[in-house]
Order: C-alpha cells, then structure tokens, then sequence
C-alpha cells in the first residue's frame, strides 16, 4: 500500500530498530535534515519526569521501583503530554522507544494518529559484530571498537595504559540475547504497522547507505510546506542505537 502525506501539515513518525541498529544515527540525520520533526525518546522522557518529581513521574515511579513495567496508558499520558504541544505549534514528531507491543501500539493510537513508521532492518550478525567489537576503559568511560576506532595499543586504553575490558552486555550471546527478545515482542508490531499501511522497512548493514533511502522516503511524504533543510556535511557513525 502506497502511502500519502498526512493532511495536516504535520506529521506523528516512529522510528523502529533493534538495539545497536543504528536507530539513534538515523534519527539525528532525519533532524538534521528535516528540521520540523521534534525528536521524542520516551526512555529519556520517562527519567526526566522521574528526576523531576512531576506527578506523572511519580506516579512511575512506584512501578518502577517495583520492578514492574510502567502501565500502557502512563506511558501514553507521557508521550501525548510531550507531543500535543508541539503538535499544536505544527511541528511533527518523531517519537522512539515506544510503542513496542500491539497493545500499546492501539493504545496509542486512540490519542493521536501515527502516520509514518520507519523501520530500520539491519542483519542481527551485524549488529552482533558491531557491539562485541566495543571495548571500554572502566574508569573514564573510553570507548573503542576495533573495526572503526582501535587503541593505539592492542587490549589497552590510549591515556592511562590500562587494560581494556568489555562489558557484560556488549558480549555475543548477550546480544543476541536481546536481539531474539526484540524480535519476539517488535515482529507483530511491525506486522500491525505494515496492516495499517503506514511502515516501510529499510534493509541494510550501514547508516550511510540506509539513510540515504530514507530521506528520500520522507520528502515524498511530509507535507511541501517543510521541504528539508538539507546541510553539506553530516559525519555520524554507525555506534549508535
């Protein structure tokens, strides 16, 4: 089903990716270049409410300090609270990390209309090689990754000389761990989008040569009147999610 461009003059966007697919690059280039979209991460959203004692943040809280997952329409009230603002200012969103099941995808879209949905389909294996080449030095946080940005010397931090050590969660079968969890929970999710006619799915093992795909996407789709900004220069690398 072909999509058409929203009605409004805005549009309600979600970005969806596994973790470590680069999720995180594709949306600063689609801010980049599409200066209208106000970025929405929840999982940034919901610790800034939390931090700043709001009652929707305390009201998190208390499932949160149960170990317990913050109810659907909690989450929903976050986002709509976040976004109505900006909507009624005709700026469009792009909203990341939520929904991520069915249920909250309907949930959501009994409070506001989601028009676009870009998926971003990357091979898990290379996602695997991405986060398991990452190495840290614990005491101030250095990132290396041997594929892209080496230590000088092999197993050690540039500064200090110290060893450089990998974290839990960065090794393989940790992250293929997550992977199969993501793909467990997201698949009927992108089935539910690609039914409502509103998902494209990109495929592809770079940022570089995904993103191009999908600008390309979006001009067609969001509304004339906020045509992109395109800039000369956007260097980002693929580590992000």
């Amino acid at each position: 089903m072909e999509l058409s461009a929203p009605d409004e003059g805005k549009s309600f966007a979600l970005i969806l990716g596994k973790p470590g697919g680069g999720k995180g690059t594709i949306s600063q280039k689609i801010l980049n270049d599409f200066p209208q979209f106000h970025h929405v991460s929840t999982g940034d959203l919901l610790r800034e409410h939390v931090r700043e004692g709001t009652d929707l943040g305390k009201e998190a809280k208390k499932y949160m300090d149960e170990g317990e997952l913050v109810p659907d329409d909690l989450m929903v009230g976050l986002v709509m609270e976040e976004a109505t603002p900006k909507l009624e200012l005709g700026k469009s969103l792009l909203l990341d990390g939520f929904p991520r099941t069915v249920t909250q995808a309907e949930e959501l879209e009994q409070a506001v209309h989601v028009d676009l949905v870009i998926n971003l389909d990357v091979p898990n294996e290379t996602i695997v090689e991405r986060i398991s080449d990452r190495w840290i030095h614990p005491a101030s946080g250095r990132i290396y990754s041997y594929s892209y940005k080496p230590p000088k010397e092999h197993g050690k931090d540039d500064v200090t000389g110290e060893p450089l050590v990998q974290r839990d969660d960065d090794k393989p079968e940790k992250v293929r761990a997550r992977l199969d969890l993501y793909e467990e929970s997201t698949l009927p999710l992108v089935e539910y989008y690609e039914n409502n006619g509103t998902l494209k799915s990109f495929q592809g093992t770079k940022s570089d040569v995904i993103y191009p795909e999908v600008r390309r996407w979006l001009e067609n789709l969001v509304p004339t009147s906020q045509k992109p900004v395109f800039h000369s220069l956007d260097i980002l690398n693929d580590s992000t999610d």
